[in-house]
């Protein structure tokens, strides 16, 4: 018998497709909600048990345990390690029912950047004509999509995924960068990095980001390891080299020549993280085989997710942007290194993060900074040691009408040629159901104060 822990959307699709081979599964699900119970609905009907409420131990012939998202040192694993139960994750358990003549894996992870860089490798495989799909931590489960009419996968891997798939051999892989993020799930950054790590130890290309401290790292035992930089290209490399994206690894002779892949305008939204995720995307496409043209044609045709470094409007010669997939310092230090003068809206949950080396290296952009959410009071606190003659104003209050008052108040401290800019550094649920909330309100904001309503707020 098999143990899927979790009725997610990744958890439900390993039942589904356990229970279609013939296999006895239960689901342990801690949530009891609508939501659960009609995931639990659909799952009878395909012969799935599903138990709710916070489990004490496996049930009883417990062969296999499937994990998605669980915390290795959380008592039932424990348990399971204990008892000598493998553990897996879905995307293991993927790997291990692909049919014979499987799509192969491209697959990258990263703290940040991960679903922007495997949906822009998915429309450079498209471009060269290849039938892909971006699965993944990115929304479609591996296990729906291995079996499916696919000549390549782009497989975005999270950390928690990475720790249990022992076996996943992708034909190349990347790591973008590694930032602490997580660490009360893995315990330490040592044990975070080594599960991104994961990713490069049976792949048949690696590569790295060289202008990442932990994912060059990550890279150094793998002889021929391809790396990617925003400076000019080493042999085996791709770069960048004036206004254009070049590549030194995969040509004939990569000592003497550089073929050209795309020019800075062809990416969008442009921002030096995003040029960074476009190589390490186009890297990817040419250990698959991919020809220069399509990798420029793959990034014109590339529609960037919503919330990640969007113009929302200018207003009175001021541009403001809504990056609220921000949510963490890595991420919001990225966004902010994108803009000269820069009003800065932050705050949420910070999750244990520390923001002082963030502030640190912000602090000569700063033009204002408007903090809002649970954690407002430590960004504040690094603001005076770090930018002491930054104006600081506080926005109280944990209703979304907040938003409102924040955009009035970065409006005031803005000049002409500022962008106001939101990349909160924190998570969203102290006040907003997730990212996109958040953006959208501020969008809506921004909106209102164009047309001379900002004082009318959302209710």
């Amino acid at each position: 018998m098999i143990c899927v822990l979790g009725a997610g959307v990744s958890g439900a699709a390993a039942a589904r497709l356990l229970a279609g081979r013939g296999e006895r599964v239960v689901v342990l699900e801690g949530g009891d909600g609508e939501r659960q119970r009609a995931v639990a609905a659909g799952l009878a009907a395909a012969g799935v048990e599903v138990r709710f409420g916070e489990p004490s131990e496996l049930p009883e012939g417990t062969s296999l345990v499937v994990a998605t998202g669980w915390p290795p040192h959380h008592p039932l694993l424990v348990a399971a390690a204990g008892a000598g139960v493998e553990v897996i994750g879905e995307v293991e358990l993927a790997w291990r029912l692909r049919p014979e003549g499987a799509a192969p894996w491209l697959a990258l992870t990263g703290t940040n950047g991960k679903t922007t860089a495997v949906r822009m490798l998915t429309s450079m495989l498209a471009a060269a004509g290849h039938k892909a799909l971006a699965v993944g931590n990115v929304g479609v489960p591996v296990v729906e999509a291995v079996a499916g009419p696919y000549d390549v996968l782009a497989v975005e891997l999270s950390s928690f995924q990475l720790h249990r798939a022992p076996t996943v051999a992708p034909r190349a892989a990347a790591v973008l960068n590694v930032a602490p993020d997580h660490l009360d799930w893995h315990g330490s950054m040592e044990e975070y990095a080594r599960a991104k790590g994961e990713i490069f130890a049976r792949a048949g290309t690696v590569v790295y980001n060289a202008d990442d401290e932990w994912s060059a790292r990550l890279a150094a035992p793998y002889p021929g390891a391809v790396g990617f930089t925003l400076r000019t290209p080493a042999p085996g490399q791709l770069g960048v080299v004036e206004d254009l994206l070049v590549d030194r690894a995969f040509t004939d002779d990569p000592v003497r020549t550089a073929e050209e892949l795309a020019s800075l305008e062809d990416v969008r939204p442009f921002a030096p993280h995003n040029v960074a995720n476009a190589l390490a995307a186009a890297a990817l496409a040419r250990a698959h085989g991919v020809p220069c043209g399509a990798v420029r044609q793959g990034l014109r045709d590339f529609v960037p997710d919503p919330h990640r470094i969007a113009h929302v409007a200018r207003v009175a010669e001021v541009d403001y942007v809504d990056d609220s997939k921000a949510t963490n310092p890595h991420a919001a230090a990225a966004s902010l290194a994108a803009y000269p003068a820069i009003v800065w809206v932050a705050g949420g949950q910070l999750k244990g993060a520390d923001v002082d080396e963030l502030v640190r290296q912000a602090a000569p952009r700063l033009r204002g900074a408007v903090l809002l959410g649970a954690d407002r009071e430590r960004i504040r606190r690094a603001l005076a040691r770090h930018a002491e003659n930054v104006p600081v104003v506080e926005v109280a209050g944990q209703d979304t009408g907040v938003m409102d008052r924040v955009v009035t108040e970065a409006a005031r401290l803005a000049t002409p040629g500022d962008t106001v800019l939101l990349a909160p550094a924190g998570a969203s649920l102290d006040m907003f159901t997730g990212y996109p909330a958040r953006g959208e309100a501020f969008a809506r904001a921004v909106h209102r104060l164009a047309a001379g309503e900002t004082g009318r707020g959302e209710g």
